[in-house]
């Protein structure tokens, strides 16, 4: 039928020119509900934000909520009422829209238009499809990450400053604290939800939360450092060190290279504490040891309460840190198999490696019942210029 009414259109300049402007009308069209549809998921994002800022006041410590989704937007159905679970409904859409819809709905219809342009302007309509969708990405992406990082803040809180240890008289090192293990279990949530809600978006999701939660480290050590955190003995340094590069070997993978270089400077933070604790002479530690590994309590011992130099303190992180950290890999792997599981073996430390191998081979046996699932971003609008 367009070849028909194509041909009858060179007939006459005045039904070819009309004939084109109809063309570049449907076009147009077609655009256009694209980035209607992207201004809809913008706005319920929108929504989904505010909403759940209105909720923040009614949530308990550990980010339970009491009161029920009254007043959630009512764009979003099938029975999911957690605003954080419909960011991810969003995202999973505008994910859609960006990768597949708007490639395969522009190669069905493209016909009907592009014969009257170039090859290369159809190209062109297609990446800004693109580049309005990952915009919108960025935006909703940016909510999503927002409240759990709030979340993630809380647990750092208690990781540090209410899981009953005093850090200038910190007891001895037997391994890495349940209260590390509880830290992890916030991230573990967030990966089970982004697998099932929006798994393309799941390594880029735990990268800006990893890359926050070294960040979250190292604001509060200095927002604590004269209350909480103005003393750390040398077995509070062992300890938070031993625990660090659990965190690092587990979450390897999620580690940006800002995380990493965060990480950096958190140790070093956490190395000039120690050596100004002892420097300052913490004659007084304030709480028994009961030596369970001969020399090397012995060592501790002696080293608590004197001054000690920094390539000491290092030594004596790295021996807790080979003694402990390959057995409390093994012993924790139940609690983190979803970050082995979601990742090729080859790309984490050798630790991290033995630990998960023998868990990994079994991931496949009827038995298995353990699954991790059911940046700073511009604005960018949506508006669209042609001439």
């Amino acid at each position: 039928m367009l070849q028909s009414l194509k041909n009858e259109a060179t007939k006459s300049e005045d039904m070819f020119m009309q004939f084109q402007e109809i063309q570049e009308s449907v076009r147009l069209a077609f655009l256009n509900c694209f980035l209607y549809f992207a201004g809809s998921l913008e706005r319920i994002g929108i929504e989904l934000g505010q909403h759940r800022s209105d909720k923040e006041g009614s949530q308990f410590p550990n980010g339970y909520t009491y009161e029920l989704e009254e007043n959630a937007p009512s764009d979003l159905h099938g029975g999911v009422t957690d605003p954080h679970q419909q960011l991810l409904i969003v995202l999973s859409n505008i994910g859609y829209c960006k990768d597949e819809l708007s490639y395969e709905l522009y190669a069905k219809y493209r016909h009907i238009w592009l014969h009257s342009r170039g090859k290369d302007e159809g190209n062109s309509d297609v990446q800004d499809l693109v580049n309005s969708f990952s915009a919108l990405e960025e935006k909703v992406l940016e909510q999503y990450t927002f409240a759990k990082a709030n979340l993630i803040r809380s647990a750092a809180m208690n990781y540090l400053l209410n899981s009953g240890v005093q850090w200038g008289a910190a007891p001895a090192v037997k391994g890495v604290r349940d209260a590390a293990v509880e830290l992890l279990h916030t991230l573990v949530a967030v990966h089970a939800e982004v697998f099932a809600g929006a798994k393309p978006l799941l390594d880029k999701t735990l990268g800006i939360l990893v890359e926050g939660l070294i960040d979250t480290f190292i604001s509060i050590f200095h927002e604590n450092e004269t209350t909480d955190l103005s003393a750390l003995d040398t077995n509070g340094f062992c300890q938070l060190m031993l625990e660090l590069e659990y965190f690092e070997t587990i979450l390897n993978p999620y580690f940006t290279s800002d995380a990493r270089d965060s990480l950096k400077s958190l140790q070093g933070v956490l190395l000039e504490k120690a050596t100004e604790s002892m420097t300052d002479g913490v004659d007084n530690p304030g709480h028994n040891r009961r030596p369970t590994r001969g020399s090397e309590d012995a060592l501790a011992d002696d080293k608590q309460g004197t001054t000690v130099s920094p390539d000491e303190l290092i030594s004596l992180a790295q021996q807790y840190s080979s003694e402990f950290l390959q057995s409390e890999l093994e012993r924790t792997r139940i609690n983190t198999a979803c970050f082995a599981e979601s990742i090729p073996l080859d790309s984490v430390p050798e630790p991290a490696k033995s630990a998960y191998s023998p868990f990994r081979n079994s991931m496949d046996s009827p038995s298995k019942n353990y699954r991790g699932g059911t940046y700073n971003t511009g604005s960018s609008g949506f508006s669209r210029q042609r001439h």
